[in-house]
């Protein structure tokens, strides 16, 4: 019996279901028009935070220890110890506002207030240490901690919203959306840094107070609205606790039993881990590679714009072809093809041209990748425990890029700052994300592949 009253089912609207949610043409464009202004506020934060952070370390003499430590130890240790926790309450919470909202609501206040905190750490800094009487040539080291303080509480609030925002996104997006949706995602990403890179970061070393102060703002009201306009669905009540356990041991029984004891996630994890570890190297010391080879902060936007505007070109095709082959193979073709551009790289580079081409082709590479693996955390997890899930698989990650940073900085250190080492690193790292990824593939054959697979549970 046809449940459709329609007499003519060619007529009648398409919908959408995720869910509880059903969505209409009209009720999708709102839907993605609210999320992409959320994420639009969210990469103004990703893409301005660090480089002017890492222009500001540099002004205050920090050496490339620090600077790993700074951007890679302090973020990843706080996922280590945040993500998982967070990510774990989300999926099992239930609020009028939904599971995912209240995780992204609370912690924006202080994701502003803590860049406008770091956008001022000089001054602050500065009075501080006349305020104790402090040997006016120590001042840098004050103005670093005082840095360090307002970056930790940054990436606390960092990593809570982080932990939940593709959570949300799994939650309200229809599945067979999700590459495309995904696709547009990565277009506002790569706007944001077109914008960023063309007009801002040339300014960014005489006016990273402004800068940086700016950007809180407009990070907090964007994720406030978004919070506000988008809305979640219901969800069948979390799993019950089992009687007279301790609810913060059995919780994390049941976090270790379902994610790390089960060979394929981790084969998952080690995979994302690795293919996203891979770009690590080249991004944290691009800047410092590119004033070692005279190319200055003008000179360098226009390379990052350039291979933003070519991300954004392909942005939504890689969308559409994750969709259609699947986010996994897109992911290991990518990794594959950026370990060879980064070693021929390596090999070819000696001056400000050869960095810039080298630097370009990191840039369109490492962007295919993001774009065409987004979607793969939602197409492996399962979906009830999507969140915890994915703060496992940056679990892993986090215990990579804390021991990455201090000793990529280190070597660094000791090979005096010849940053074209650094493609080296990604190339190796990538090749190994690579193997790991045709493993992978592998065993998601089995499970049933593009067309029946079902994520284990």
């Amino acid at each position: 019996m046809n449940p459709n009253p329609n007499p003519n089912p060619a007529a009648a609207p398409k919908t959408w279901r995720v869910g509880t949610l059903t969505y209409s043409l009209a009720g999708i464009v709102l839907l993605f028009t609210w999320l992409l202004l959320g994420d639009f506020s969210y990469m103004m934060r990703e893409r301005s935070a660090a480089p002017v952070t890492q222009l500001m370390l540099k002004k205050y003499q920090a050496t490339d220890f620090i600077t790993g430590v700074f951007l890679l130890t302090i973020p990843w240790a706080i996922i280590l110890v945040v993500g998982p926790a967070v990510s774990y309450w989300s999926d099992r919470s239930r609020s009028r506002w939904g599971r995912r909202i209240p995780f992204l609501l609370v912690p924006t206040p202080f994701v502003t207030l803590s860049m406008i905190g770091l956008a001022y750490s000089p001054p602050i800094g500065r009075w501080l240490h006349a305020f104790v009487g402090g040997d006016p040539a120590n001042v840098n080291l004050t103005i670093l901690l005082m840095m360090g303080l307002c970056w930790t509480v940054f990436e606390i609030g960092v990593v809570v919203s982080n932990s939940v925002f593709n959570g949300l996104i799994n939650d309200v997006v229809p599945r067979e959306l999700l590459g495309r949706f995904y696709g547009l995602f990565r277009a506002v990403s790569l706007g944001v840094g077109v914008l960023f890179n063309y007009k801002i970061i040339g300014h960014a070393e005489e006016h990273y107070t402004i800068i940086l102060a700016s950007i809180g703002l407009v990070y907090g009201a964007g994720m406030t609205l978004m919070c506000l306009r988008v809305k979640e669905g219901d969800y069948p009540p979390p799993p019950p606790d089992e009687p007279r356990r301790n609810p913060v041991f059995g919780a994390l029984r049941d976090y270790w039993r379902d994610c790390f004891l089960r060979p394929y996630y981790l084969l998952v994890f080690l995979f994302l881990g690795f293919a996203n570890l891979a770009f690590v190297p080249v991004n944290l010391f691009s800047i410092y590679a590119a004033k070692s080879y005279a190319m200055s902060m003008e000179t360098y936007g226009r390379y990052l714009v350039v291979t933003f505007l070519c991300s954004f070109v392909l942005a939504f095709p890689l969308g559409w072809l994750a969709d259609k082959l699947h986010p996994l193979r897109v992911a290991i073709g990518a990794a594959a093809l950026y370990a060879v551009a980064m070693a021929a790289g390596f090999w070819i580079m000696r001056d400000a041209t050869t960095f810039g081409w080298a630097f370009l082709a990191h840039g369109v590479l490492s962007g295919t990748y993001f774009t065409g693996a987004a979607a793969l955390p939602q197409m492996l997890f399962p979906r009830a425990k999507f969140a915890q899930f994915a703060a496992a698989a940056g679990l892993l990650a986090a215990l990579f890029n804390m021991s990455l940073g201090p000793v990529l900085g280190a070597w660094l250190d000791g090979l005096g700052n010849q940053y074209r080492y650094t493609f080296l690193a990604g190339s190796g790292l990538a090749a190994v994300g690579t193997g790991l990824g045709l493993w992978l593939h592998v065993r998601w054959t089995a499970l049933g592949g593009r067309t029946g697979y079902v994520a284990p549970e």
